[in-house]
């Protein structure tokens, strides 16, 4: 049997499964792609072209949202819009810099990057992590950075930006992989993005759609926040154990030992496992100071009836100014912090200090700028055509049509929505578009829209960490090749496929359980079954 070539460090185990070249020849055929930066421009000019064809050829689709909804056409229809005409060439050349500086993780890396500089610079970060590294339990490191993962998403973009990165150098601490620390890091923030212990932003976001859907059947329904929240803080268990499982019995043994001579030099910190000295277990100490009186900012700002940052308009602390504007206090966290450290151990003593600790995190970010701007072309692209929503849609008839009544149906439905979401990387863009088809016709058939809206949540969580129309993908990406510059889009691919394929394996068997089999329901006061 041919064995497809190894592309990122030796192995530990000599002997590979059947599963493991799998895993390299997916690693094999991704590899052979260019460079991500020339392979997101060479999408985008595909996009370009496939829409010139799809728009001649008429493509189009009923659009399920009720006529008068934001973004519905006056005939009801969602056609193949052509970029290759006049118009079409008009708005690329008009709004090529506006997609590049508009594009969301853009502005939410350079901001939080700012404090993560000062962070970093002051010394702040590499004594934490050996002090984290020194005194945590190895075997359990892998199940804490998988939950942290899960458990940061309800501080929006934290994950992303903060944990996985911090991950990579934990492991790289510990002498193990760094990539496997990120794969961790990434499967819980992102695979797990549905699960959490806490009610998050996109709680709300989701129930507001769903309930929309849901009126088209039943006018006076509603679906509240908190309708997932049960299954939610069960499936922040199940996603632990499955991702730190994944984690140690097929992603790290896959990539074996490190070898550190393609690595950034920059990122590679000899310090790493070398006992706390006196001066910064004091820096430390002050950093600690620091941190109790953000917190108690944060709460001044949140807790209160009088809090500042709650919702002007319903005084709610969820759907708030707080956490939509989560990455401000990402920089002011890492700032007061590393201000703090670095004034306690004498590499802070400066506004300058602080100035030039900042202008160097962003050099590093050379790479993923430009990568970011091929990539936003491509997602303004595939927005801009429609192809995304007529995919969804079709998607969505395809589950109609196949006359299923059963809870089996479910298992079909999750995996639509994960084979949609590969296309339509965004969680509450993809919903709005097919959970009017969804939602009545799962209702129609007896089954409750918090109960739907469950299921949707695992097949738009599960891709999200194999898939390059992901916001994110491109700083994990940018990120990974700081410690492997010559890995390609295949090596993280393959990395994360595990996951994604166990994950919604057992999250959809965890779910038909945990509703059908044992009738629990998935949130407070969340019905499974629907009657007129």
């Amino acid at each position: 049997m041919t064995e497809f070539p190894a592309t990122t460090g030796e192995y530990k185990q000599g002997k590979r499964n059947a599963f493991t070249r799998f895993l390299d020849g997916v690693e094999w055929l991704g590899n052979l792609l260019p460079h991500p930066v020339t392979l997101f421009a060479i999408l985008a000019f595909g996009i370009v072209l496939l829409s010139g064809l799809l728009g001649w050829m008429g493509v189009a689709v009923a659009d399920p949202r009720p006529a008068g909804a934001p973004g519905v056409a006056e005939d009801g229809m969602i056609r193949a819009v052509s970029l290759m005409d006049g118009d079409g060439i008009r708005r690329i050349f008009t709004n090529l810099v506006d997609n590049f500086t508009g594009f969301a993780p853009l502005g939410v890396v350079l901001v939080a990057m700012l404090g993560v500089g000062v962070a970093e610079r002051s010394g702040l970060l590499s004594a934490a992590v050996r002090s984290m590294v020194l005194s945590a339990p190895p075997k359990l490191l892998t199940v804490a950075i998988v939950f942290a993962g899960i458990v940061s998403n309800t501080a929006s973009e934290v994950g992303y930006v903060v944990l996985i990165p911090l991950a990579g150098a934990i492991f790289y601490a510990l002498g193990r992989h760094p990539l496997a620390g990120m794969a961790a890091a990434f499967a819980g923030v992102s695979g797990g993005y549905s699960a959490n212990l806490l009610i998050g932003t996109i709680d709300p976001l989701l129930a507001g759609i769903t309930q929309e859907a849901a009126r088209l059947i039943a006018p006076e329904y509603t679906v509240v926040a908190t309708a997932n929240w049960y299954f939610m803080v069960a499936s922040t268990f199940l996603i632990t154990i499955i991702g730190s499982l994944v984690s140690i019995y097929i992603v790290e043994p896959k990539l074996g030992e490190y070898d550190p001579s393609g690595a950034d030099p920059t990122i590679l910190d000899d310090r790493l496992m070398e006992p706390v000295s006196l001066d910064e277990r004091k820096g430390l100490r002050w950093a600690g100071y620091a941190l109790l009186g953000v917190l108690a900012l944060m709460a001044l700002t949140l807790v209160p009836e009088w809090g500042v940052f709650r919702n002007p308009e319903t005084g709610d602390r969820i759907d708030s100014p707080f956490f939509d504007g989560f990455v401000v206090w990402i920089l002011i966290f890492f700032i007061m912090l590393g201000y703090a450290y670095g004034r306690a151990v004498g590499t802070m003593k400066t506004d300058r200090d602080v100035i030039d600790a900042m202008a160097a995190a962003l050099s590093s970010l050379g790479l993923y700028i430009v990568l970011v701007f091929f990539a936003a072309q491509f997602v303004a692209f595939f927005g801009w055509t429609n192809l995304g929503a007529i995919t969804a849609v079709t998607g969505a008839n395809f589950l109609v049509e196949t006359g299923m009544t059963g809870p089996a149906i479910f298992f079909a439905f999750i995996l639509i929505c994960a084979i949609i979401n590969l296309s339509l990387g965004s969680a509450s863009a993809q919903w709005a578009v097919t959970a009017p088809i969804f939602v009545p016709m799962l209702m129609l058939i007896g089954y409750a829209p918090e109960a739907i809206q469950a299921a949707y949540r695992i097949g738009d969580s599960t891709t999200n960490i194999i898939t390059p129309m992901m916001s994110y993908f491109g700083l994990i990406l940018a990120w990974a090749t700081r410690y492997d510059k010559n890995l390609g889009v295949g090596t993280l691919i393959a990395m994360m496929l595990p996951y994604s394929m166990f994950f919604i394996t057992f999250w959809s068997v965890f779910f038909y359980l945990w509703t059908f089999v044992l009738g629990i329901p998935v949130g407070p006061g969340s019905p499974t079954f629907f009657t007129s």
